[in-house]
């Protein structure tokens, strides 16, 4: 297959967009030297168009929806057949902020106020689109705002994100970065006739699609709704939306989920509609054990809707063998989820009190579309893009935006140190903080950080020696937080900085002392929030994904948590210091074993190891989880069995990276003191148990872990 017929033959074209000003004003924004042309604005009574020769913006009006990006001759970069209805959050008020020749910027507002509570979401939102002279692209920014006032009652943010679906017919090939790129399925390969579903509704295994190259693959999507009902029971199992795996809470046993049908009819199936039947009749052989009614409870699915429809049918036969019965109630119900975060769930989801004031600016974020001429590489596009990219940083913040809640770089603060470790039991210096992550973030506690999302966040990396500097940093209260790879724990400053327009603050040399009671007995992993130094299996030969084939993030592969029941079939994981290899021998997640019949069991990993002696004290059990997804952290030494655990973490976590194909998803540190009465000379047994176990994807990764003696113990 030909790369170069998947790409428009089109002119390329070079821009800096980020240095805007007078920057720009030199710029060619095409072939030779002619300046680019000036903005334009167009509006009309039902859409914008901003215009500046190189690419055309249309927005509808007032709602704000952008309905159409014209670049080099193509008249829409965008999927022609996606309605409007289906594109996002719809503004009341335009409003034209800016229009000059260098610069357009124009609102799409929705106020709210009390009378629209129960039907809108309690924020003022302000989209905003700009577009400059000579720039291959526009830019994206919105304002929340929550007023301070008791009439606004409180709410929680699930997700918001800027998305646009492209034109299925021009755009096949995706680069997400320099080894991650390829040629992708089409949207009508998820189609019945095309795609097998596999363990959940977006990931299908490609059996017919329209590039026969593509046999064999799995491709992860989503339509608007997809609605699971056991079969043939009726009961709604499964909602997804909106990439949202399950609308409902997967912990609500089916058993707890209303009546239960016995027959499974299609009723309808065309592509624009489907609809099935599941019902239950009686007959007196079931008197006193049911209600005396045929159930028939009905499901209906429309080409088109965000949603569902839902009805039954109940019937009394005119038989005297049908007994008299009251009806107390019959009703359709659903519980949701408790936690509503797009893929890391409630840890991850801002939630906002009654009357709480609190405004926001989300971007702006940059849309830059590029090409190339005939007969020249395309994959140039990629590293043009990757240029562009590089400008975009070097320019932020941003001069242009013209909202007064986006402030400029003399707006803001600096603020600079440098960071050092220092750990006895690794050294008797100060270890350099070197790659560690050090940034300012509201006051909070140890570790905040990681899970507050309301607020605006300022990080960087430290270089080789600790050094490091947090430019451009917006006014207002903050605490320094850092972690450093190679070490456990989260540090944070305990004197709260005051960042002011202009200041340029120096920490100085800043201390970070990591977690630490004693010598290192034992250890597995790198402390790095990451799991992937583990053995990570190859992918059921059925569900390769070509891509991720030798590559460094093998563990993209679907379907990789069904392989640990293949690789520990009847027995347990089970590693043994000294002997085992954590790069070999450490299964990548901590998953449950599938029992058959849809079921599953949880499992107990053992880390075996010897003692010369046992020291009196507490011995120091560090467990970092780099991801937890519904799951339990249990901790017994040198007796399985024993009703309690010495330690458990409880439920944690809804981070769903084992059914996302990720790697890590939030930090949890554990640590457990482990008496020594509990350990004796010789050999010693570890069980790290996680026995939750409703579906295949609840489960661990673990980071690192490491055993600490009291004092000098030694291992042999």
């Amino acid at each position: 297959m030909g790369v170069q017929r998947h790409f428009k033959t089109i002119v390329k074209n070079l821009c800096t967009c980020g240095k805007f000003r007078e920057e720009a004003k030199e710029h060619s924004g095409g072939l030779g030297t002619m300046a680019p042309l000036g903005v334009r604005l167009h509006i009309q009574d039902r859409h914008v168009m901003m215009d500046n020769g190189i690419v055309q913006v249309t927005l509808s009006n007032p709602d704000g929806i952008v309905t159409g990006v014209r670049y080099n001759g193509m008249d829409n970069l965008l999927e022609v057949l996606n309605q409007e209805s289906n594109r996002g959050i719809k503004a009341t008020d335009f409003k034209v902020i800016m229009e000059t020749e260098e610069q357009v910027e124009v609102s799409f507002s929705r106020p709210w106020d009390p009378s629209l509570q129960g039907k809108l979401v309690p924020l003022n939102i302000d989209k905003r689109f700009i577009l400059l002279r000579g720039c291959s692209g526009f830019y994206s920014y919105a304002i929340y705002e929550h007023l301070g006032s008791m009439e606004w009652p409180a709410f929680s943010l699930g997700e918001t994100r800027i998305a646009f679906k492209l034109r299925k017919d021009k755009f096949h090939y995706m680069a997400m970065a320099d080894n991650k790129r390829r040629f992708m399925p089409l949207p009508d390969d998820r189609n019945s006739t095309r795609c097998q579903v596999l363990a959940y509704p977006e990931a299908v295994l490609l059996v017919n699609p329209v590039e026969p190259e593509l046999i064999g693959e799995v491709m992860m999507d989503n339509g608007i709704v997809q609605v699971t009902l056991s079969n043939p029971d009726g009961i709604v199992t499964g909602v997804r939306y909106n990439g949202m795996d399950n609308l409902l809470e997967v912990l609500n046993q089916e058993s707890n989920r209303g009546i239960k049908a016995t027959d499974f009819k299609v009723i309808m199936e065309t592509e624009e509609q489907v609809e099935v039947s599941f019902s239950r009749p009686w007959d007196p052989s079931l008197q006193g054990k049911l209600v005396p009614l045929n159930i028939d409870k009905r499901f209906i699915l429309l080409r088109g809707c965000s949603g569902f429809y839902s009805y039954a049918i109940y019937e009394h036969l005119g038989s005297m063998e049908w007994p008299a019965f009251s009806l107390g109630e019959t009703r359709i119900a659903f519980k949701l989820r408790k936690d509503n975060g797009h893929y890391a769930g409630d840890d991850l989801v801002p939630k906002f009190g009654q009357g709480e004031p609190w405004k926001k600016v989300f971007g702006p974020v940059f849309i830059y579309v590029n090409s190339v001429m005939d007969g020249e590489d395309p994959f140039t596009l990629w590293d043009d893009a990757k240029n562009q990219m590089l400008v975009e940083v070097q320019s932020w913040p941003y001069s242009f935006p013209a909202s007064e809640d986006f402030p400029f770089s003399d707006q803001r603060g600096n603020v600079s140190g440098r960071l050092l470790v220092r750990d006895g039991y690794v050294s008797d210096d100060y270890i350099l903080g070197n790659g560690a992550y050090v940034g300012l973030a509201p006051p909070g506690e140890v570790g905040s950080w990681q899970r507050e999302c309301k607020d605006y966040q300022f990080w960087t990396k430290a270089d080789d020696a600790g050094y490091f500097s947090i430019n451009d940093v917006r006014a207002g209260n903050y605490n320094l937080y850092a972690w450093v790879p190679g070490f456990v724990g989260d540090y944070r400053n305990e004197v709260a900085i005051t960042v002011t327009p202009g200041s340029d603050i120096d920490m100085g040399e800043i201390i970070y002392e990591p977690p630490r009671d004693g010598p290192t007995l034992w250890e597995i992993g790198i402390p790095d929030r990451s799991a992937a130094e583990f053995y990570v299996p190859d992918p059921n030969p059925k569900f390769i994904n070509k891509l991720f084939i030798d590559h460094p993030e093998r563990y993209r592969q679907y379907g990789l948590w069904e392989r640990y029941a293949e690789i520990y079939p009847s027995e347990d994981l089970v590693y043994t210091v000294g002997e085992s290899d954590y790069r070999k021998d450490w299964f990548f997640a901590q998953v449950t074993r599938y029992k058959g019949d849809n079921t599953f069991v949880g499992t107990t990993w053992q880390v075996r190891f010897k003692l010369d002696n046992v020291e009196s004290g507490s011995y120091k059990l560090r467990v970092a989880l780099a991801s937890a997804a519904l799951a339990e952290l249990q901790v017994r030494v040198n007796d399985p069995n024993t009703p309690r655990p010495l330690f458990t973490s409880g439920l944690i976590g809804r981070d769903n990276s084992i059914a996302r194909h990720g790697i890590h998803g939030l930090y949890w540190l554990y640590n457990v003191d482990i008496p020594s009465a509990r350990l004796v000379q010789g050999d010693n047994t570890i069980f790290l148990g996680q026995p939750r176990s409703v579906s295949p994807f609840q489960g661990l990764m673990y980071d690192y872990i490491r055993l600490e003696s009291p004092s000098t113990a030694n291992l042999c």
